[in-house]
């Protein structure tokens, strides 16, 4: 009878029922939304180090995120290339530059990244395939999604950073992130060509790679007692969650995102709750009827609840089709990693179920009033 019932309720309008599912479809996508955004900003945040090999990550104990690590001298690196465990010790160095070649005579920032090319530690192909053009004087990669305003990115252009003429040797396929509007990849010795006041001194990350079989947590604390207190050592995990705690909780990015998402679900929750409670108010003398032949409370309470869920769950398919669409033109417009996955996809689901049951529990105040007494 349940079922029945609420299906009987909900068809009666299709009209006032369709703009229902239209109410709580756009509820339902706009937790997909938040959410998708919620959890790309962090994988932003570790773009690079995805894209890195290394067991144990040697970085300044000042360091806050990706693009802001701090500097250590590189005398702490090689240091650990003694110890038994360590198999290799690769030094990264970061600095932005203006590109004085831009597009419509703009000068952008250009985030740069100096490594050694025959380490490896850079594991797209593109850059592995590429490392023949990294060794030539005065040559550079640059991302793939470096912005437009950056002019076209073609092997052989000659382009100006700071004060001097660098070569575009080619593109790789990478992502900038976090780290800037464009990112170029130069080898040691142009950086250091490039940067001379800089020089290679100081170093901003250092990817250190272990033995197999060996226990980065235990190595990564050997490794710490014998580095100076101005380093910390990051095992992978470690840094994953120093990375998502930075993004999600101490930047507005995270703050705005997260608090957006629970502002999803109470709006979820109280167009629901309109949308049942207006369907109680109408069907009053339906509901009084009912108790009058012999309907509990628990009968009718189960009957609000089935609409409840059956709304959401209608409403639930064409969202989930339309955050398709939307995550693709995200992923295109910010190229931040915004993924449809499956656990995404169950967590919307859940979060639109409690919203139904949270709604139904609400609306069942207004069955109280089918009193048959008061109704007839």
């Amino acid at each position: 009878m349940t079922v029945a019932l609420a299906w009987r309720i909900l068809t009666y309008d299709k009209g006032r029922t369709a703009l229902a599912l239209l109410g709580i479809l756009m509820a339902i996508l706009l937790v997909f939304i938040q959410l998708g955004l919620f959890f790309a900003v962090p994988q932003g945040g570790m773009l690079l180090y995805d894209h890195m090999r290394f067991d144990l990550l040697l970085v300044s104990d000042q360091y806050e995120y990706q693009a802001q690590p701090g500097a250590f001298p590189l005398s702490r690196l090689t240091a650990m290339r003694n110890s038994p465990d360590v198999v290799a010790a690769t030094p990264l160095y970061f600095a932005v530059e203006k590109w004085k070649s831009g597009k419509d005579g703009l000068w952008p920032d250009l985030f740069m990244i100096g490594f050694d090319p025959a380490s490896d530690v850079l594991t797209p192909p593109s850059i592995t395939s590429q490392r023949a053009a990294l060794v030539k004087p005065d040559t550079i990669l640059v991302d793939s999604t470096t912005r437009p305003m950056f002019g076209q990115i073609e092997a052989g252009r000659v382009v100006q950073i700071d004060d001097r003429k660098e070569t575009i040797g080619g593109s790789y396929v990478l992502g900038t992130g976090f780290m800037g509007l464009g990112v170029a990849l130069l080898s040691e010795a142009n950086f250091s060509r490039l940067l001379p006041r800089r020089g290679l001194g100081m170093v901003n990350l250092g990817a250190i790679r272990l033995k197999p079989g060996v226990d980065p947590e235990r190595v990564a604390a050997e490794l710490q007692k014998s580095t100076g207190p101005d380093t910390r050592i990051f095992t992978r995990p470690e840094l994953t969650a120093h990375e998502t705690s930075y993004w999600t909780t101490r930047t507005s990015v995270g703050l705005i995102f997260g608090s957006g998402l629970l502002i999803s679900i109470v709006v979820g929750i109280m167009i629901v709750n309109q949308i049942v409670s207006t369907q109680v108010s109408r069907q009053l003398p339906q509901f009084a009827t009912l108790k009058a032949i012999g309907y509990g409370n628990g009968a009718l309470a189960a009957t609000v609840t089935t609409m409840s869920l059956s709304i959401a769950t209608a409403g639930f398919g064409p969202a989930l089709a339309a955050a398709a669409l939307l995550y693709n033109e995200i992923r295109q417009q910010t190229l931040l990693p915004v993924t449809l996955s499956l656990g995404h996809t169950a967590w919307v689901l859940a979060a639109s179920l409690v919203m139904a049951v949270v709604s139904a529990v609400l609306a069942m105040s207004g069955l109280r009033r089918a009193d048959p007494a008061d109704v007839f």
